[in-house]
């Protein structure tokens, strides 16, 4: 790839490669995600349904002990007479 000056280019032209590469970039990931959704639904044959979406994140739990140190925390300590 041939290497540009961006200290010679104008500001329309700056915008106008910011928006070549964005579009470029669009359409790579584009690509990629139709790749990756293609092998999860050829993967999803052998166990289980492949997720559609990535969106909900796992929570995790809170152990009894957690909770019982957190509450201490919580309760006021007694001043001193």
């Amino acid at each position: 790839m041939a290497k540009i000056d961006l200290d010679s280019l104008g500001i329309e032209e700056l915008a106008a490669l910011r928006d070549n590469a964005t579009d470029k970039l669009m359409e790579k990931v584009a690509a990629r995600q139709a790749e990756l959704e293609a092998e999860l639904e050829r993967l999803s044959q052998y166990g289980k349904p492949a997720k559609k979406s990535f969106a909900s994140a796992p929570v995790a739990k809170i152990k009894k002990s957690d909770e019982k140190k957190s509450d201490e925390a919580k309760e006021p300590i007694a001043e001193a007479a």
